[in-house]
């Protein structure tokens, strides 16, 4: 760790970053490959097997960082780095051969090591900063999750041209061409343009290293980042297939507001750094963590459409039924109104609505002729409710839980130089471990819900839960911490970075 800021430092965290960027992009290409091949019919998969595509290079990325993050704080980051962006371009490339689930996935797997260049690059770009510019370059270095942004933004439009908008299907197979070249020449622009630099635990041996995971701090940073990394990275892929199957939008269209989730969030992590330096991590979580269950909460409402009995018309006096219109019915001489569906304006989508909206008729159950006693039923009634979830009033929710998980993110990053300042590399592998396996998990979460429930907001709901259980853990915690170091400040907590723990 440098005592102060250099334009060397500068100078790797601009390449560092890049590099992030390059990677988070080829990470994140199922979310739009398989989804564009299943709506092609060029594969027979469903949700499950889908859950399980958008996961597997998730799941690589994350059980291969702590190894990498071990590995950065021994070697340096230059040659780990380089290594990993040269080397993940070849299962990037052999993907453009697969024509099974199997070779799908295995292709996947192995493209899926540039999720590790998050625990590389962590490590990598501590060991140039002081301790309070660490929140910052560590926010500036993980807005290259905008990578996920780039995906979804232009391989939908790329897809579209290589495969001459459908006529020739089998061009998708140049997309992974495309990244893997984008790979290997980042990599090779990483070897000429940087150089190493190793921290001062580098002569640890590896039990040393792996010292301080026996903290439960590191497993506590990890259920947030579980939350805040995880759950961003899955619906970075699982928004597409949302917004085609829930709101019927084209694939391309899809992409957009996919991105419109992904890029805000990789952006405004540097600036959740620069919160996280002045106020203190601890605090910024709370925010985050608060504000997620608010919006999850309001994103497990469904669109939906529900009929239900309403309040019919029952005869008031026994006689014989002599005439039925969509607005009244005759028995004997007494006159009944009927409410008629054909009064009320029609609830569509071309309309924005906020609320649940109702709308109710009435239904004749009996005939010209029929003799009906008293308190017999003769329109049954009809309540039709309406939830839009208008698309734009969706988007804005998705943006800025996005944007607040982006927050979060550099508010857990921001804890761990600050106490693990010579084991970045290791601890920051465990958490990226941990947030990592929850870019792997959700995909295939969400494919059991949808399979199980039939909501798409099952997802949502899944989020609500656990956005409750790391907001309760952070509270329990903090009230722990002021216990043990000033319970006389029980009731005025000091939110200040010395206490971010």
């Amino acid at each position: 760790m440098e005592a102060t800021v250099t334009k060397k430092a500068h100078k790797i965290l601009f390449f560092n970053t890049f590099a992030f960027t390059i990677c988070f992009a080829a990470w994140m290409l199922n979310g739009v490959l398989v989804t564009f091949l299943v709506d092609n019919q060029v594969f027979n998969w469903g949700p499950i097997e889908i859950g399980w595509l958008m996961g597997i290079p998730v799941l690589a990325g994350a059980i291969f960082r702590l190894p990498a993050g071990i590995l950065t704080d021994k070697y340096g980051g230059k040659p780990i780095y380089a290594g990993l962006l040269i080397f993940s371009a070849i299962p990037m490339f052999l993907l453009s051969y697969a024509n099974s689930f199997f070779w799908f996935a295995l292709a996947s797997f192995g493209f899926g090591l540039t999720g590790i260049s998050f625990a590389i690059g962590i490590a990598y770009t501590s060991v140039w900063y002081p301790k309070h510019w660490q929140g910052r370059a560590l926010g500036i270095f993980g807005a290259g999750n905008a990578g996920a942004a780039l995906t979804t933004l232009l391989a939908p439009t790329i897809l579209k041209s290589l495969t001459d908008n459908g006529a020739n299907i089998e061009g998708w197979r140049n997309l992974p061409v495309i990244y893997a070249i984008a790979l290997f020449v980042m990599g090779i622009i990483f070897l000429i343009f940087t150089e190493n630099k190793k921290p001062a635990a580098h002569n640890k041996t590896v039990k040393q290293l792996l010292h301080p995971l026996k903290d439960v701090r590191v497993w506590r940073f990890g259920l947030y980042y579980f939350l805040v990394f995880g759950f961003f990275v899955a619906f970075s892929q699982w928004l597409v297939p949302y917004f085609v199957n829930v709101y019927y939008l084209p694939l391309v269209t899809a992409g957009l507001f996919a991105a419109l989730f992904s890029f805000p969030s990789g952006v405004i992590r540097a600036i959740g750094g620069w919160m996280s330096d002045k106020w203190g991590a601890r605090k910024v979580l709370f925010l985050v963590l608060s504000a997620s269950v608010i919006i999850s909460l309001m994103l497990t409402i469904p669109r939906m459409e529900i009929y239900s009995p309403g309040r019919g018309i029952m005869n008031k006096k026994a006689g014989i039924v002599t005439s039925i219109s969509d607005k009244e019915i005759q028995v004997g001489n007494k006159t009944y109104t009927v409410i008629s569906k054909s009064n009320k304006s029609e609830i569509n989508d071309d309309q924005l609505l906020v609320l649940p909206t109702k709308e109710v008729w009435q239904e004749p159950v009996v005939k010209v002729g029929d003799k009906v006693n008293k308190k017999e039923l003769l329109a049954k009634g009809v309540t039709r409710i309406y939830f839009q979830a208008n698309v734009w009033i969706f988007a804005i929710l998705i943006i800025l839980i996005g944007s607040i998980w982006g927050i979060g993110k550099a508010g857990v990053y921001k804890l761990i130089p600050d106490h693990f300042p010579e084991e970045v590399g290791v601890v920051g592998g465990m958490v990226g471990v941990l947030g990592g396996l929850g870019g792997f998990f959700g995909p295939i979460i969400f494919g059991y819900l949808l399979e199980g429930t039939g909501l798409w907001t099952s997802s949502w709901m899944f989020m609500l839960l656990l956005s409750a259980v790391c907001l309760i853990w952070l509270h329990r915690s903090t009230e722990a911490l002021i216990k043990e170091e000033a319970p006389e400040a029980l009731e005025h907590i000091e939110m200040s970075p010395k206490h971010s723990q």
